[in-house]
């Protein structure tokens, strides 16, 4: 089984919305939705982002536009007035998301 990383078939956005970060991942092809949809599941993102995410997951689909987007709850420090992370704002979760290999 080949492993690919999502950039190689998404592109993707974040920010936040208080103290939890949204990241939204969008696949350039049907085809390739239909494969992030299966693999990139809530369990696997709030996994891949252990010790960054203390709060829970959730997945939206949006099958529409090829995308999914996930709120990741109790991530930010309290939000970017308060926080003292780096990225209070959540600018660079997508990013880090679309490093995140999976089996094709």
């Amino acid at each position: 089984m080949a492993k690919i990383r999502l950039h190689e078939i998404c592109h993707g956005r974040s920010g936040d919305k208080g103290d939890a970060a949204n990241a939204g991942i969008i696949a350039y092809k049907k085809e390739d939705y239909e494969l992030i949809r299966e693999k990139v599941t809530a369990e696997v993102v709030k996994k891949y982002f252990e010790g960054i995410v203390l709060g829970k997951v959730e997945r939206y689909e949006m099958p529409n536009i090829n995308a999914l987007n996930f709120v990741l709850h109790n991530t930010l420090g309290g939000g970017g007035t308060v926080s003292l992370k780096n990225d209070a704002q959540g600018k660079t979760i997508a990013s880090a998301l679309l490093m995140m290999e999976i089996d094709v």
